[in-house]
């Protein structure tokens, strides 16, 4: 018997990367994952990957309220409320002060700061007693690599999040937690490396003190521990999952 067993989890940005990696743990675990993305196709291969009994793929955007309101009108209509929440969409690109465009930052901020804010927000009439939210947030926010400014910032909202959030929830028994995840080997970094980045994929491994770029599962093992009651004493708090890169 999994540790999420008969639980209800939703994961944002659940078709790739650390997103898909935690979906299927958490589905290992015994829970039923609603998953969310902008991307139906990607979302109809992640429910094969995850295993079709145990997820619900929902389309959406965090940006859109609507999309939102959509995806936990699914979640209501199954009847057992809302156990786990991994907030973890999120969008990255490079941009130095100087080039920074006020498309750039409405867009970073509209969907990692924005959209993280009513993720959680429309969730609260469905959170049961002893539910887990988990935040993404980023050691981006915290080791200046230029061009991120935005992007940083964006990860250091979340991370304040964690922190208010945990305190205004508390007396439900809600849990509020972030993680900051480190370079870590998804269709994201793929995305971000291939374009006008001042850094390459192995650059930022070469930062790694375990010297190499972290998987998806490695993360989704934290999550599947916040998630679980083995965390029952972590409020607040931001695990970083990062092999060092802002510890040593």
């Amino acid at each position: 018997m999994g540790q999420l067993e008969g639980k209800t989890a939703v994961v944002t940005g659940g078709g790739t990367g650390i997103g898909l990696a935690t979906a299927v743990r958490l589905a290992a675990e015994g829970a039923h994952v609603f998953i969310t993305g902008r991307r139906r196709e990607v979302l109809d291969a992640a429910v094969e990957t995850i295993g079709p009994a145990g997820v619900t793929a929902v389309v959406g955007d965090i940006s859109s309220l609507a999309d939102l309101d959509r995806l936990y009108a699914a979640v209501r209509a199954r009847g057992r409320g809302l156990d786990v929440l991994f907030a973890n969409a999120g969008t990255a690109s490079f941009a130095t002060l100087q080039q920074v465009t006020e498309e750039h930052f409405e867009e970073t901020f509209g969907v990692n700061v924005r959209g993280t804010l009513f993720t959680v927000q429309k969730a609260l009439p469905l959170l049961n007693a002893g539910a887990s939210v988990i935040l993404n947030s980023s050691v981006r926010a915290d080791d200046g690599v230029a061009a991120f400014g935005a992007y940083a910032a964006s990860k250091a909202a979340i991370r304040s999040f964690a922190r208010t959030w945990a305190n205004e929830l508390k007396g439900r028994g809600v849990r509020v937690n972030a993680i900051s995840p480190g370079t870590i080997d998804t269709p994201g970094l793929d995305a971000v490396a291939a374009g006008d980045a001042p850094l390459t994929k192995s650059q930022f491994a070469a930062g790694v003190p375990l010297g190499r770029i972290g998987r998806p599962e490695e993360v989704a093992n934290v999550v599947a521990f916040l998630a679980s009651e083995q965390s029952s004493f972590i409020l607040g708090a931001n695990l970083y999952v990062d092999a060092g890169e802002n510890q040593i």
